[in-house]
């Protein structure tokens, strides 16, 4: 079996695992959230990829933002947004902007918009090196500014490339890069910079500074070291080359995952191959089928689409009583980017080789240690845990499995006592139905999607006093489907905004869920020199979309996830430090990071 499939098939039974343990939970649908590492929030670092944790999490890129008056209606904000200064009048990347223009953006404005941004940039940091003074006014203000106006654009997209993926914006995100990881590469090694954060951290003033500023000068030393500032200028220069390299396999990896999960399409005509599938699968495959020309599709009588997008591959999975279906997408799911021009394991290869050639070149044994410099926890720490995670679970997992086999033998299923994957979560389904009287498609009505948003807003206000209203029309949308809101405050005053973009687009959206950062909180970036730059935030799930004219219906387990994402969305928006390079969710650990997004799911099971 190659690597590719052995880790796509180890993550999976981890996650059979965790259903085994829990019967009330999903498999395999397990958001995953962008993170940009700690160290790479002040010298943004391979801003184009996706950064998994063990869960969720979430990331951040900037944006100008700030009101005159916290009462603007929505006409005065419209008004706001259109007189900012264009720099360049035919690129929306290069303009001014309050809400990123995500309609208008093209990937024929990348390739000048971002080389045209570099240019700018690069003349500013000389300036910033020429003058710099270890002071707060001469290093991390000029210095905020710098990175914000990088990360706002190039965060944009990313994003874009993450929800509405085309091969133009790839071609031209693969053509730039280099010369973005560049550019963080030379503000990242800047020795004026480096060494006058070392001063402020030596001078006798260093008592008087807010712990928020500690933390912003401490993290800039150690994320200096971490990007190779110490190296010789050989291993300098390999290791920068081994930046740019990582920066194009991990790109390369995940479009890999994308293209061989949107490869695989399934077209069923007999009814009797998609018996068990629930009301809302079927319509949902039906919908899937009229968007591939089958145009009198119909729930009832099909043809039915089956994809490996997650509401499709689940349903399967969980629901379809044909077991030689549900043998097919599995083992679709488990092969994609294994094989064939999508095949990842040589990727994965170069990936580990280069990681650990990183980690020595900075001193470390491993890659692992490399990660865990920015954490709250150790190698060894992490692996203590794990190790208690297994001793308590696996007595209990391996009774789940046993209640499994009995439960499938007496159903009469063939090789009960070895139950292939494919068994395992239909079967994990029956049994819920029978031990619990639970059957997860019955609990979808009680979770419609407007019902759920007007819950999960109800609980805001209960907890921190904000209420959250549609500000739909306010900001530009990449899809239809995109909701825009506003945050205001008890007193009515907006505190922050957010996208929420919640269905699946198996063509052009990647999988799982994810919260990010638009705009950060920040003094330093303030319009009128006194109020704060205030926060904005996106979050995207991939939950089945309405079908007809009948609102999303939600599992539990979406419930769940949307819940999570917006208690980092909370973290962002709901931030009153004014440091923006530590404000919200920026330079918190990611064994930290998670701690508002599981507060928030409790919510979900304890009132």
């Amino acid at each position: 079996m190659s690597k590719a499939r052995i880790f796509t098939a180890t993550a999976l039974l981890l996650l059979i695992l965790h259903l085994l343990i829990s019967v009330s939970r999903s498999i395999l649908l397990q958001p995953i959230c962008p993170l940009i590492d700690s160290h790479s929030l002040s010298y943004p670092k391979q801003l184009f990829k996706s950064y998994p944790c063990p869960l969720w999490s979430s990331s951040f890129s900037l944006c100008l933002l700030h009101f005159r008056s916290p009462r603007r209606s929505t006409a005065a904000l419209r008004s706001y947004s259109s007189s900012t200064v264009i720099r360049t009048e035919n690129n929306p990347l290069l303009k001014d902007f309050y809400f990123p223009p995500f309609d208008s953006i093209k990937a024929a404005h990348v390739r000048p918009g971002i080389r045209s941004l570099i240019k700018q940039l690069e003349r500013e940091l000389e300036e910033l090196e020429r003058t710099v003074e270890p002071t707060w006014q001469k290093l991390v203000e000029p210095l905020e500014r710098i990175v914000d106006r990088l990360v706002v654009v190039l965060g944009v997209i990313s994003h874009l490339k993450s929800v509405k993926d085309d091969p133009e914006l790839r071609s031209a995100i693969e053509e730039v890069q280099p010369e973005t990881v560049a550019f963080h590469l030379k503000l990242g090694q800047s020795k004026a910079i480096y060494n006058a954060f070392k001063a402020i951290k030596e001078s006798p003033d260093w008592d008087t500074l807010s712990d928020a500023k500690k933390r912003i000068v401490e993290s800039q030393i150690k994320d200096a070291v971490l990007t190779g500032i110490a190296l010789e200028d050989d291993k300098r220069e390999q290791f920068n080359k081994i930046e740019q390299e990582l920066a194009k396999l991990s790109k390369k990896f995940g479009e890999n995952v994308l293209d061989a999960t949107k490869r695989f399409e399934k077209l069923i005509t007999d009814k009797k191959d998609v018996e068990g599938l629930p009301a809302t699968a079927l319509g949902l495959t039906a919908k899937t089928a009229m968007s591939k020309g089958h145009e009198n599709a119909t729930a009832e009588n099909g043809p039915w689409m089956i994809t490996l997008d997650a509401p499709s591959f689940m349903a399967v999975m969980q629901h379809a009583k044909n077991r030689t279906l549900r043998e097919e997408v599995y083992r679709a799911f488990v092969n994609r980017a294994s094989t064939g021009d999508l095949d990842n394991t040589a990727i994965i290869d170069q990936i580990l080789k280069l990681r650990l050639e990183k980690a020595k070149l900075l001193g470390y044994n491993n890659y692992a240690e490399v990660s865990m410099a920015t954490k709250m926890a150790t190698v060894e720490k992490a692996d203590e845990l794990l190790e208690k995670l297994r001793s308590a679970s696996w007595n209990p997992a391996v009774q789940d499995m046993e209640d499994l086999k009995y439960f499938s033998k007496n159903q009469g299923v063939p090789k009960a006592d070895n139950l292939s994957h494919w068994d395992i979560g239909f079967w994990s389904e029956r049994l819920r139905e029978s031990k619990y009287e639970i059957n997860e498609e019955d609990l979808r009505p009680y979770f419609s999607f407007p019902k759920v948003m007007d819950g999960l807003f109800s609980l805001a206000n209960k907890l921190f006093g904000i209420n959250i209203e549609p500000a739909d029309g306010l900001a530009p949308v990449w899809n239809d489907d995109v909701r825009f809101y506003r945050v205001n405050d008890s007193s009515g005053s907006p505190i922050a905004f957010f996208y929420f973009d919640p269905y699946s687009r198996p063509s052009e959206k990647r999988g799982g869920a994810w919260m990010d950062e638009v705009v950060g909180r920040s003094r330093v970036l303030s319009q009128d020199g006194s109020s704060p730059r205030l926060p904005v935030a996106h979050m995207v799930c991939n939950q089945m979309p309405p079908v007809g004219d009948k609102p999303s219906l939600m599992t539990f387990r979406e419930v769940e996830t949307v819940f999570h994402e917006f208690g980092h969305a909370l973290q962002h928006m709901l931030t009153k430090q004014d440091e923006g390079l530590v404000a919200g969710i920026r330079n918190v650990e990611w064994d930290a990071v998670e701690l508002p997004s599981q507060f928030m799911e409790n919510w979900c099971y304890h009132r």
